[in-house]
């Protein structure tokens, strides 16, 4: 029970951020939301030789301290951009995860507009 209510906060929360869609997660530990990257953030990475995911990963671990892994290391379709994240920390930590997730992406967002 107490997973099936953090998947619901979860999918709940990232389909309220803006440029972030996640479906029901149903029977697992992880969620794997698609990010909408803005094209100027993509054509830095891609001039740094870097993967958009992955640096978006590393941005939000240094500014919020929230740990996902990037899409690109489990085979995502080219051109999307995704992340894994467990659903496992007590709903209290998930509370506070969405509500980090929120403002660092809206942030991302602006610095990249």
């Amino acid at each position: 029970e107490s997973l099936h209510k953090k998947a619901a906060l979860t999918a709940k929360g990232f389909n309220s951020i803006n440029g972030i869609s996640c479906q029901t997660i149903q029977g697992a530990m992880y969620s794997f939301p698609n990010i909408t990257m803005p094209n100027k953030f993509i054509e830095h990475c891609q001039n740094n030789n870097e993967e958009p995911d992955a640096v978006y990963c590393m941005e939000l671990l240094n500014t919020t301290g929230v740990c996902v892994v990037p899409g690109s290391g489990f085979g995502q379709v080219p051109g999307t951009f995704h992340f894994r994240m467990t659903i496992l920390p007590p709903a209290e930590k998930m509370e506070y995860v969405m509500k980090a997730f929120g403002e660092f992406h809206q942030a991302f967002l602006s610095k990249w507009a």
